[in-house]
């Protein structure tokens, strides 16, 4: 078996960049739109004291996020314009203790997928990603010999 990195590399940021797109799906679209609705997250995001309309940004932006990393659309400038909601993610959770499952939830899970992120901007999108130039009829031309 021969675990050549050119042939494993795009794999390995596809399984990275679709794990991470089901994760901001599951934790933007199924969490705060669909169980607690914008209103209910527009709500905590205040109750933290944030603006509560960045509730709904992070909402909408967690499932695009989802979305374009499950496609491998845009992947590099998603992953670093997820970059913010993360690192504001881990220092909302900053005081708390390491276990994500302990009140108030811990640090490490946030602090974890920014890491991710900026492993997945310097990958790229990997294998199977939707070309765009291709579907919109602007891809790469061949040059002419």
């Amino acid at each position: 078996m021969n675990l050549d990195t050119r042939t494993t590399t795009p794999y390995a940021a596809l399984l990275l960049r679709v794990s991470m797109g089901v994760l901001f799906l599951a934790h933007g679209l199924l969490l705060k739109i669909m169980t607690f609705g914008f209103a209910g997250t527009m709500g905590f995001f205040g109750s933290l004291g944030y603006p509560p309309v960045l509730g709904a940004v992070v909402a909408v932006a967690e499932t695009l996020a989802g979305i374009a990393l499950i496609l491998g659309i845009w992947v590099r400038p998603v992953a670093l314009l997820a970059l913010p909601i993360m690192i504001g993610a881990t220092l909302q959770h900053a005081g708390n203790p390491w276990i994500f499952s302990a009140p108030g939830g811990g640090w490490e899970f946030p602090a974890f997928w920014t890491v991710l992120l900026l492993v997945q901007a310097g990958l790229g999108a990997g294998a199977h990603a939707v070309d765009l130039g291709r579907l919109t009829g602007r891809g790469a031309v061949a040059a002419r010999a």
